[in-house]
């Protein structure tokens, strides 16, 4: 069993409260901006979707962790402010496709380029406190009695 450092609980603790910070200035940063934080989401969901992903209820839901009522509650009220649209997929009628209308894509832009420039700014805080957790092998306890023997011996 490995045995798990101090500085690995730091750096643990550091990473989860870099990303914690992250998230929380984020969600003001969107405020600022008129959106509640999960509408934020939402549009960078939409946009940042991976290459031939469509923007499904479904696919939305699955990507922000949500139950499909509530990306439907969502899109109804960013809907609303006319942001996003919602179409109907050609071949099957039943598909609800969600795209950015150019608002949307503004608004979306505004709150990415001031999160994109913090991370270039602060992101190295993040690299550090994953590599000080990639970094270091755990050593198993076999290892560590082999390396006692060594120093006796």
């Amino acid at each position: 069993m490995m045995q798990i450092s101090t500085e690995e609980y730091r750096a643990l603790a550091e990473l989860r409260y870099r990303i914690r910070r992250f998230l929380r200035d984020g969600d003001a940063v969107a405020q600022d901006a008129g959106l509640e934080p999960q509408q934020y989401l939402l549009l960078l969901t939409i946009r940042g979707l991976p290459a031939g992903e469509e923007a499904t209820i479904r696919t939305l839901a699955e990507r922000l962790a949500l139950k499909h009522h509530s990306v439907v509650e969502l899109i109804d009220r960013l809907e609303t402010h006319g942001y996003v649209r919602r179409t109907r997929g050609r071949e099957d009628r039943r598909r609800v496709l969600v795209s950015l209308l150019p608002r949307g894509e503004r608004l979306l832009e505004e709150v990415v380029r001031h999160r994109i420039g913090e991370l270039r700014s602060n992101g190295h805080e993040f690299v550090r406190a994953i590599d000080q957790l990639l970094e270091k092998r755990p050593q198993t306890n076999q290892e560590k009695g082999s390396r006692k023997r060594e120093k006796r011996g």
